[in-house]
């Protein structure tokens, strides 16, 4: 099955971008979502703002897609969007205006649960629910954090915290796990499904092919920055008592919501996502130095 028509939920973020672009190189038609309704790789622009089930609606209606995938999340609440609204409200929106028969991918997070003491990973869990329980053809994948150029972990947050002191800072002893995942694999992921009939019910972990440390990944972020500065470990009481007065900051270093996600840790392994849609399975140490460069 090709030149499918799908809208795609934000298309202008880092994650759309690419999916957006392995859309249209596999010929497709593709509808790009977003709240300015700008033009995204070729692709069709068409004003969507989740959060207002009218404009989802309109968005779908303008599209007549044969598929949808919903991309928007945000990392951290602001005053003028939450958790609650942009994850669950803007899934259950999306769910109503997606016609009956179309296909429905969902971009959720690894360790989505709705009794996550994240917000962030709750609210995921919540708008999960929402999917299995839609009676749409859906597929949900649950990424670890996603490498790539302009994103914002490795390109921005990680970056941050290696390159602005004399010293790094390690949060407690290091060891929490991740397994880092290229936006090139999640993106075919994304594609892939839409041409294979057995992924439609399926929750699917999208993770690379190497699990590192926090330490490590400290590591490798310096050694591609060319830098050899002293790790230093943060306590956890320290850090725990730190962080929420960081929250009162314009733009705090790290939210709460991300501290807890951290010492959570993020991995899984990549089966059995890498066999059925033939993920190549990029490494992080081959993108990295790019991406520090080019960051943001």
């Amino acid at each position: 099955m090709t030149g499918l028509r799908v809208l795609v939920s934000g298309a202008s973020g880092f994650v759309g971008r690419a999916v957006v672009a392995e859309l249209l190189r596999q010929g497709h038609t593709v509808f790009a979502g977003s709240r300015r309704g700008e033009a995204v790789g070729g692709a069709q622009g068409v004003k969507l703002d989740v959060t207002d089930a009218a404009s989802a609606l309109r968005a779908v209606q303008q599209a007549e897609p044969d598929a949808v995938v919903h991309l928007v999340g945000i990392i951290a609440q602001t005053k003028d969007q939450t958790f609650q609204a942009a994850h669950v409200e803007g899934t259950r929106h999306m769910l109503a205006a997606t016609p009956r028969g179309a296909r429905y991918l969902h971009m959720s997070a690894l360790g989505a649960d709705p009794a996550s003491k994240s917000r962030y990973s709750a609210t995921k869990g919540e708008a999960e629910a929402l999917v299995r329980s839609s009676g749409l053809d859906w597929t949900i994948f649950r990424p670890s954090l996603i490498f790539g150029q302009g994103d914002d972990f490795f390109g921005r947050v990680l970056k941050e915290l290696v390159t602005t002191a004399p010293i790094v800072p390690q949060i407690g002893d290091g060891r929490f796990p991740f397994r880092p995942v290229s936006i090139s694999d999640v993106a075919q992921a994304f594609v892939g499904a839409l041409t294979r009939p057995g992924t439609i019910g399926q929750t699917y972990a999208l993770t690379g092919p190497e699990e590192f440390t926090f330490r490590q990944l400290l590591d490798e972020e310096q050694r591609a920055l060319g830098q050899h500065k002293p790790v230093v470990p943060v306590p956890l009481p320290l850090m725990d008592l730190a962080v929420p007065l960081m929250g009162v900051l314009p733009k705090p270093p790290i939210t709460t919501d991300q501290y807890a996600m951290l010492k959570a840790g993020n991995t899984a392994p990549n089966e059995p996502a890498r066999s059925v849609f033939g993920l190549p399975m990029h490494r992080l140490q081959d993108a990295l130095p790019g991406i520090v460069k080019g960051g943001r």
